[in-house]
């Protein structure tokens, strides 16, 4: 036997959390993963997505090859016409006719040598990211607030705090590593918690309030909440006078809406007295806030307005007192540092001060570097699809499906004339628009340093060998820039080298003529490349003598001018969009617990889908009530942009007149499931980030005769079906292949001689059984069972959905007759604890059998929740289904009557 590789450190592939992995191969030349237990985001932890990151290393849909107008090419072929059409746009039409659409899934060493080139040599600050997305309002409030985009706290302040507030944030299924912690804190420490959310979450299990707010009423909230604090004594005037301007202005737009608290935000006086109470008597309280505040037409005003309560109390800089951004991407704050935003520049540097671009031009030692911001997201695109944009570089992410308006988005991309994707994947809904494909490595092939929430900067190691033709992501934009004629600014030979310089620009940040900036790595300027490799996680800032500092602002002093943070007057803003009789209902969207962005990397994982296995949508009881909905049906949702249609789930999660989908269904994995065609592309004024939670729209039940399950051994693409075979399908991996649940208004026997014709090649046999409710088939290849077809009419109250144990890849043998035989355990596998791969309904019947009363006992029976820990909640919930029930009507009464 072959011995095993030893274990090396490295950092998980997916949120802002930043979690600390080990991984080796192992005998079978398959990667293990295990939590890093000295890693000091997750101190060994993972969650569902991370601990099944080796089911992901597949070959499936990988880009392998560099690709022209989709011919494989040489890299010297792709390369250069890549810079040859970029260095031509420039020629006819000016640098700003270039662009750039960047990701959070970028190390900081890609991120840095890309915002070099475009912003200092070809000279366009047209360079933007995903991150656009999920947190620049929180960007500009920083920066409003403390002079520089900072985070101020860390992880260790949920532990330290009395009072912890998750506003915006479900921290339960979107940082699961952090809610575990905030959970153990709560049992030991007696923690009160508090979620600010339309929705009931899995975040609410553990809550002692939780505020279902109207949506968008943050800034009314959050703004009652300076004037209680005001009126009852609770300012710490001493720090406010030495550390703050601006209270004046800021707390009187407070007072004039502090009698319209209540209404505005839908909560009633006794709760907001409760929430008011506890963040006035509690110094040690802190604020969480995510996609839910910085989604939003007025997030950079919910994100200050927030800041202002902390700054009113001196509550921050101090162990257990701040207000915290938690990102949603790996690198986000990695992006934010090297100035991957259209409207940053490098090392925090700033388009509005004249002495940065001179710092910047001269540490770059270039006379092209741009002085103005570019576009931001929603306007570069709308820039490509006017004709101003000629050319525009995606690297790493897949905005026609994670931008608002995508079916615009997509219309842009096709006319685009010259469309360059970088990315690890050989097809999605941005590459289909590609001119120039070029493979880059994947998570696990790539080495460098991401920073997660709390400003800690880890090393992501390389740990398994590249596959086909893949090369680094910025050896890809050096060899480019190397073609455009900039070889001398852009002659890396490695990851280090690029690190380092960013190392020094960083430096720079304190020159005794400019204002500090607290970004500052110099402690690391004296890296060598064994230093760089072996490199432990830190937090920035780092100085000269070294030492990492956990919390900014500890002594009150902010990077401005004048060394004080400012308030922000926030006044109250209403939604920009209204429902109406023709929309009646408000979407919301957002992220479910076993899923990932537009599942690029988890759809590949098995185990991770059988926990919500289709696109939902969660609708109140009195709505579904009044349109006639019942679980399980399709509906077709309708807003003034587009349609989509989901399946109906009825829940009192949503509140009256609201509806939740969630945003992970592409083109890839379902006919008619993606949520950004749904949404306008409103935003905010200041950060420009686009509005995901708040989308007008109408319902309509629609019917339909059949359901068929096929399952495969080999992704199929079914949009070349003939339109009408299929009202809906939804893809999912499974652990032979793919399955494809599919919804029809034709027969059974007409659906199954489209898909059998289609699927089905001449080197194959197919055996069948058919009765009159039902059509069953198997196609065999080498005596392998490589499909299997699944064909009903449909029944109102129940429909097929997949089973991990669907027949695929046996031999010929009594498994097949019992498939043929219906004999197959096609029903509803709701997967519960994804670590162990338990259902519901053997929960629910351990839970019966066995009388068990709580959580501890019900995971010792069966070991559910003895992974990652995720599931707990709903644990939580199966024994408590009633109780938890009440609750919810009882905050509804409460709130509405």
């Amino acid at each position: 036997m072959n011995k095993e590789a030893s274990w090396v450190k490295s950092t998980c592939a997916y949120c802002g959390v930043g979690c600390g992995i080990e991984a080796r191969i192992n005998n079978k030349g398959q990667l293990d993963i295990k939590g890093d237990d000295q890693h000091p985001a997750n101190k060994g932890k993972l969650c569902t997505k991370g601990l099944t990151l080796a089911e992901t290393l597949i070959n499936d849909n990988r880009m392998l090859t560099p690709q022209i107008l989709n011919k494989p090419v040489s890299w010297n072929e792709a390369l250069d016409e890549a810079a040859l059409q970029l260095q031509d746009v420039i020629n006819h039409y000016g640098a700003n006719a270039v662009a750039f659409y960047v990701s959070g899934q970028l190390l900081t060493e890609d991120y840095y040598v890309i915002n070099k080139l475009a912003k200092g040599f070809i000279g366009t600050a047209n360079i933007d990211t995903n991150s656009r997305l999920c947190m620049s309002s929180a960007v500009a409030g920083h920066q409003r607030a403390f002079g520089e985009d900072c985070v101020a706290g860390c992880y260790d302040d949920l532990e330290a705090a009395e009072v912890v507030i998750l506003t915006g944030s479900n921290l339960a299924w979107c940082h699961p590593v952090l809610f575990q912690r905030l959970k153990q804190a709560q049992k030991e420490h007696q923690t009160k918690i508090v979620v600010i959310d339309p929705r009931h979450t899995a975040s609410c299990d553990i809550a002692d309030l939780h505020l279902a707010i109207t949506p968008g009423s943050d800034v009314a909230l959050f703004n009652g909440l300076l004037s209680y604090l005001h009126n009852n004594n609770k300012f710490d005037q001493d720090y406010i006078n030495a550390h703050t301007h601006n209270i004046e202005a800021t707390l009187a737009t407070a007072l004039t809406q502090d009698t319209n608290v209540s209404q505005l935000t839908g909560i009633s006086e006794e709760q907001l007295h409760t929430f008011y109470q506890l963040f006035a008597n509690h110094p040690r309280t802190v604020t969480v806030y995510s996609q839910g505040v910085n989604q939003s037409t007025s997030g950079t005003d919910k994100v200050n307005a927030i800041i202002n309560c902390h700054l009113a109390t001196g509550r921050i800089g101090k162990a257990g007192a701040t207000p915290f951004s938690i990102t949603g991407q790996p690198n986000a704050m990695g992006g934010r540092e090297v100035g991957g935003l259209a409207t940053t520049l490098a090392a925090h540097l700033s388009f509005d001060r004249h002495d940065h671009w001179q710092l910047l031009s001269d540490f770059w030692q270039t006379d092209k570097l741009v002085t103005q911001p570019g576009l931001k997201a929603v306007d570069m695109f709308d820039a490509i699809a006017a004709g101003t944009i000629k050319a525009v570089w995606i690297i790493a992410t897949n905005p026609a499906a994670s931008l608002p308006n995508s079916n615009k988005i997509n219309q842009a991309l096709a006319q685009c004339p010259c469309v360059i994707v970088s990315d690890c994947v050989n097809d999605n809904d941005t590459l289909r628009h590609a001119t120039i494909k070029l493979p880059a490595q994947g998570w696990s092939e790539k080495s460098g340093t991401v920073t997660n929430s709390e400003r800690c900067i880890s090393r992501q190691r390389r740990l398994l060998p590249t596959q086909g033709e893949a090369k680094p992501d910025w050896w890809i934009i050096n060899q480019i820039a190397n073609r455009m004629g900039f070889k001398d600014s852009f002659n890396y030979t490695n990851e280090a080298q690029i690190f380092a310089e960013h190392v020094a620009l960083t430096s720079e940040n304190n020159h005794p003529n400019q204002t500090p900036r607290l970004l500052n790595l110099s402690g690391l300027s004296h890296l060598t490349q064994h230093d760089y490799d072996s490199l432990l996680p830190q937090q920035w800032p780092i100085n000269e003598d070294n030492i990492s500092h956990q919390r900014l602002f500890s002594d009150g002093i902010f990077p401005t001018q004048d060394g004080r943070a400012h308030f922000i007057a926030t006044p109250y803003r209403p939604l920009a969009t209204n429902t109406s009789t023709d929309y009646p209902l408000l979407l919301n969207t957002g992220r479910i617990r076993d899923q990932w962005h537009t599942m690029t990397r988890t759809g590949l994982s098995a185990s991770l889908a059988h926990h919500i296995q289709e696109p939902l949508i969660s609708i109140h009881p009195q709505d579904a009530k009044q349109y006639q909905l019942n679980n399980n049906q399709l509906v077709s949702v309708n807003s003034q942009y587009s349609n989509a249609i989901f399946r109906v789930r009825i829940s009192t999660d949503v509140q009256p007149h609201n509806v939740f989908i969630a945003i992970h269904w592409t083109q890839q994995t379902s006919s008619s499931g993606s949520i950004c065609a749904l949404i306008g592309d409103q935003r905010d004024p200041i950060s420009g980030q686009p509005e995901y939670k708040a989308t007008a729209v109408q319902l309509t039940p629609l019917t339909y005769t059949t359901d068929a399950i096929l399952t495969t051994t080999e992704a199929l693409t079914l949009t070349d079906l003939p339109p009408q075979t299929a009202l809906y399908w939804v893809c999912k991996k499974v652990k032979t292949g793919y399955q494809y649940c599919i919804s029809s208004h034709l027969t059974p026997s007409a659906l199954e001689h489209i898909l059998m014709s289609y699927f089905m090649k001449s080197t194959q046999q197919h055996l069948r059984a058919i009765t009159h409710q039902s059509r069953r088939a198997v196609v065999i290849e080498n005596a392998y069972c490589i499909s299997s077809l699944n064909i009903h009419p449909h029944d109102s109250h129940h429909y097929l959905t997949s089973s991990p144990n669907i027949i695929a890849m046996h031999r010929y043998d009594l498994e097949l007759h019992h498939f043929l035989n219906g004999d197959d355990n096609l029903a509803a596998t709701d997967i519960i604890c994804t670590c162990k791969q338990i259902t519901r309904q053997q929960l629910v019947s351990t839970i019966t059998d066995k009388k068990i009363q709580d959580v501890e006992t019900l995971s010792c029976v069966t070991t559910a929740g003895t992974g990652c820990g995720g599931c707990l909640n709903e644990l939580e919930t199966l024994l408590k289904p009633n109780k938890t029930d009440e609750i919810r009507e009882q905050n509804y009464k409460r709130k509405h009557l």
